[in-house]
């Protein structure tokens, strides 16, 4: 897919790696249509930044654990563009405490209904909205350490393990039109309340590699495969060998 005109939504687009993917696809010459949940004013700075690279930019609220709000986000996108090529799946909640006995029933559904319900729910509108005869593409960003199955962070991994799935499974269903693809992510950036330093210890004890990525990586990878028409049900792991 040639991305210089196409329009692309991504999801938690404001920050982290999904400002970075936002951008990445705004200097290839993508026109982004940036969904942030509470980060408004990094949505406002990631939309001029775009806007630098000379594509439009359009930004957008929305409540991933709310099913309507959901629902309106590919025709609020459509509304702006008119049809969208490219979907990033990019929002996620990582909580600090979800264990087996400590998981309670309110975060069991919100880790669900934003990392895989509104996925699915996204994916669904946008395959909806291709024409039978035009091509998208389908990107989630996803987790390393569900290769790796262990018991920490319980429900948060099977929020995950079923998009892993999920991605699988729609690149069967979706083709010949829509490729879906993801990244696996090992240690990308420092947690909330954590450096560089500490990211570059985890690499130092886990990481064959002996050292650590970035989202700038996560962003080229992700052009990658939506430059490939190849390539569906594909997994790149972006973790320097620690889920080898």
């Amino acid at each position: 897919m040639e991305l210089r005109g196409k329009t692309a939504l991504v999801t938690g687009g404001a920050i982290r790696v999904g400002r970075a993917i936002a951008l990445a696809l705004a200097e290839a010459g993508c026109n982004l249509f940036v969904h942030y949940g509470r980060s408004a004013d990094e949505a406002i700075a990631t939309q001029r930044a775009a806007q630098e690279f000379g594509v439009m930019a359009h930004i957008y609220s929305a409540d991933l654990s709310d099913v309507a709000a959901v629902q309106a986000i590919v025709p609020a996108a459509q509304a702006q563009f008119g049809r969208v090529d490219i979907l990033v799946n990019s929002a996620a909640i990582f909580p600090e405490e979800d264990s087996f006995e400590g998981t309670d029933l309110a975060l069991w559904e919100q880790l669900f209904a934003i990392n895989l319900r509104a996925p699915f729910l996204l994916s669904r509108a946008f395959a909806a909205q291709i024409p039978a005869d035009g091509q998208g593409r389908i990107v989630n960003v996803n987790d390393g350490r569900i290769r790796r199955p262990a018991p920490d962070h319980f429900v948060y991994r099977f929020s995950k393990g079923g998009l892993w799935q999920m991605t699988e499974m729609l690149a069967q269903e979706l083709a010949p039109r829509i490729t879906v693809n993801q990244v696996a992510l090992g240690a990308i950036l420092p947690p909330p309340g954590q450096d560089w330093e500490y990211l570059q210890r985890i690499a130092d004890q886990r990481i064959p590699l002996r050292r650590h990525g970035n989202a700038q990586m996560v962003a080229a990878n992700v052009l990658h495969l939506l430059r490939q028409d190849f390539l569906t049900g594909v997994t790149i792991p972006i973790d320097g060998g620690e889920f080898l």
